[in-house]
This record gives C-alpha cells, structure tokens and sequence, in this order.
C-alpha cells in the first residue's frame, strides 16, 4: 500500500487506540507516549504530521525528534521509558520511497499480536477523542545530545581514537549531525561528506550502497579509514586507507575476532543464508559456533535471541551487537570495529587479513508467482550437480524474492570461473524449465 498522508493518519490512529488500549500502570490522566523520528527525506515532514494527527485523535501524546538515526529512536524510546517508538525512513531508497517502522518500549519490534492488532484497526472508522482527551505533540530538544552520548559510551572508556584520520560519510541521511561529532568526541580527526541533506539528495551516490563517494574521500584526505552509513543510520561498510571496500561479512568478522580473542564472545555468531561461506568456514577453523537466519536484521535478531548469543549480521553491513543495543546500529557497530583495532594496533586491512571471501555470483531469474522451481526435477538435478562440483569449497542457494516473481541464484567458491559457470547453468536452467 502506498505510503501517503491518509494512510499514515488511519496507521497512526490505530497503532494509538492499541497503545491507549494497553495496560501501562499510567499515572491518574496521563495519556500513552510516542516517540516520533524520522530521516531526511522531504516526505518525512508530510508523514510526521499525518502520524501524529492519528495518534492525538486516538488520545495519546507525541514527542517529536526530526531527524534522527533509527537505532536512535529504540535508544530514545527505552531511555525515556516510553510507550512506542516510530521511525519514518525507507533506509537505503531513493528520497521518493518511505516507510513506516514501529518498536516497543523495551528498543525491540514490536510483538507480532501487537502488530496484528494495528493492522487489523487501520480500516476502522476515525472517531477523534473528545477535545480534552485529545493528544498532544512536543518537540524533544536534546535528543541528538542524548544519542551522541550513548553512542561514545559503548566504546571502552580507557581507549581514544586520538592520531586517527576518518572520512564519514552520512548518505545526507539522519546520521549527519551524530555519526561525526561521535567520532571527533572520541578524539578522531574528521572529515565528513554527505551532511548536508536538502530532503531530495538522501542516498544519492553516497553512503553504505554507493562506496565510491567515501573511497574517493579517503584518498583526498590521506585518511586513515572511512565510514559509510545509510540513509537511516542502521548500515555500516568502512573502506581502509588502500580504498579497499569491506562489507557486512568482513566487519563481523574483525568483531568476532577481537571478542574471542579477549573472551568476550558469548557463544556464536548469527549470519544470514547469504552469508560468505568463507566466514562460516573461518569461525568452524576458530572454534566459534556458527548459525544462518533467513535474510534480515529481524531474522538475525530472533536467532540471536533463541541462542542467547550477542553478535550477528548481513554482507549488507547490518551488525548486531546486543550487549550493546537492542538492535542493528551503524555507528555503535564502527565503534566496536574501531574498538578491536585500537586494542590490536591494527590497520583495518591487516585486522581482516585472516579472511579471503569467496566469490560469490547472484543472478536474478524473473518467473511467473506460480512457479515451484524446489518441484522441477531439472533445477533440482543442475543444483546437485553445482553442488557436487563445489563439494565443501563452495555452496549453491535458490531463494525466491519476496517483494517481486524472481528466483535469486546464489553460487559461490573458492574458484571464480567455476562459479560463474555453474550459476549461469542453473540460471538458465531455470528459464527453460519455467518458460
């Protein structure tokens, strides 16, 4: 469904007659608080009007942030002991795109029997609260301050990043007046680019998705690594001084290693089905447990959950740390990076040295929805026979897409050619067998 005003307003007036509704041992006339914030994108003021009209109708209060990271809002709306917290972002999209994110009290999503029942309101009729039960809306004016300040203090007190050079770039995202003076706070010397968001230039040919922008930076300034996050702040990739790229895979890697190198790991690590072989090769040769969520952060968060582990992650740059935040956070993630460098006295190349990702080719094959490609014996065949020409040094996934009608053909292993031969193979296998 589109994201528009009126939407926004039914999904705001139904998310708050379920809050409204709830049980919170509130004070005698005191009213359920939403924590709203937002990105930069343009459509951002649109929508934070029409949420918050929604939920004054339903009778509770709003307490406004602008722009603000999406790890931000969890932090915010567990720090300040309130009800909900409401991010408006499309992450990594294009200005045009927006969305809609909700979390509960405790930084977390929401309850699946929550969001049931604010889906099930939205096509309710909208009867406002009578004028004095209505809800009020009020600005938060420290809440970059607040942020900024638990973004250092998960990282080690006794450590500095004093005599480092960062390039940051922010994707004109709602990390550009956080992520840099975290850095400069810390000690660092830093340059940012892509901190000077006009609404339509959030993503564009910046940030986590698009490297080059921070590669280009980081040899201009002689630096000595560079950070990239997205639009929402919740994505991280780091370049080292070389221009050499890193992504998710590689990053929880360097954490991984410099948690169980100082017996600070708890148990494994979460990836995801998409994660490099070679990273889960790499943990079995360490001795640390490894398991695969289905893509996503909150697949990667209910894993880490159900095994009582801390760490997990996407190639995407999506890291968890929960002993650290309640869920994925771009700038709390560099900062453990940073940390495990500062402990080594290593260069970001040489912290992931120990680890020499394997090709990976991905090609999308469009099919018609009713398609059952785990049902074609043909597919099947061309997989078991990619599978046992890669053996143990390589690995083939077939996942369908969840938003469009394509199957996505993931083969990877130690030999490039090889690999691109075999996805070919079965990618075109499975244009014949599904034409």
């Amino acid at each position: 469904m589109p994201i528009m005003p009126d939407f926004v307003m039914r999904l705001g007036y139904a998310a708050g007659k379920v809050l409204a509704s709830a049980d919170w041992h509130l004070s005698q006339g005191e009213r359920p608080t939403v924590l709203i914030g937002k990105d930069t994108r343009i459509s951002g003021y649109m929508l934070e009007a029409a949420l918050q009209a929604g939920l004054s109708a339903a009778g509770v209060d709003s307490l406004l942030t602008g722009p603000m990271p999406t790890p931000a809002v969890a932090y915010l709306t567990r720090a300040l002991r309130l009800q909900a917290g409401i991010v408006i972002s499309a992450s990594h999209n294009p200005f045009e795109d927006n969305g809609i994110k909700f979390f509960s009290s405790n930084g977390n999503k929401l309850p699946d029997e929550t969001e049931e029942a604010i889906e099930a309101g939205i096509d309710a009729p909208l009867t406002p609260k009578p004028s004095a039960q209505l809800g009020k809306a009020r600005r938060v004016m420290d809440a970059d301050g607040r942020y900024i300040e638990f973004c250092k203090s998960t990282f080690p007190s006794e450590l500095d990043l004093r005599g480092l050079r960062i390039v940051v770039d922010c994707a004109h995202g709602a990390t550009y007046h956080i992520a840099p003076h975290v850095l400069h706070e810390l000690g660092a010397e830093v340059f940012s680019v892509g901190n000077e968001p006009n609404g339509l230039n959030i993503n564009d040919q910046c940030g986590a998705t698009h490297p080059a922008a921070l590669r280009a930076a980081v040899r201009q300034h002689r630096a000595d690594l560079g950070i990239a996050l997205d639009g929402d702040g919740d994505r991280l990739i780091m370049v080292d001084r070389q221009g050499r790229v890193y992504d998710g895979d590689q990053l929880l890697y360097m954490i991984a290693l410099q948690r169980h190198a100082s017996g600070t790991l708890k148990g494994g690590v979460v990836g995801t089905l998409m994660t490099n072989l070679a990273l889960e090769n790499a943990f079995k040769a360490m001795g640390i447990p490894f398991a695969r969520a289905a893509v996503g952060d909150r697949y990667v968060l209910e894993q880490l959950v159900a095994h009582g582990w801390q760490l997990g992650g996407e190639g995407s740059g999506h890291i968890v740390c929960l002993d650290k935040h309640t869920t994925g956070d771009g700038i709390v993630s560099a900062l453990q990076v940073l940390h495990g460098l500062r402990r080594s006295g290593q260069t970001l190349e040489q912290a992931a040295a120990g680890l020499e990702l394997y090709p990976q080719v991905l090609i999308n094959v469009r099919v018609d929805r009713k398609f059952d490609f785990r049902g074609d014996a043909s597919v099947c065949a061309a997989v078991a026979a990619a599978e046992a020409e890669l053996s143990s040094l390589g690995r083939v996934l077939l996942r369908p897409s969840g938003t469009e009608p394509v199957i996505r053909v993931m083969v990877e292993g130690q030999a490039q050619d090889k690999v691109h031969q075999l996805a070919e193979h079965i990618a075109a296998t499975l244009r014949q067998a599904a034409a």
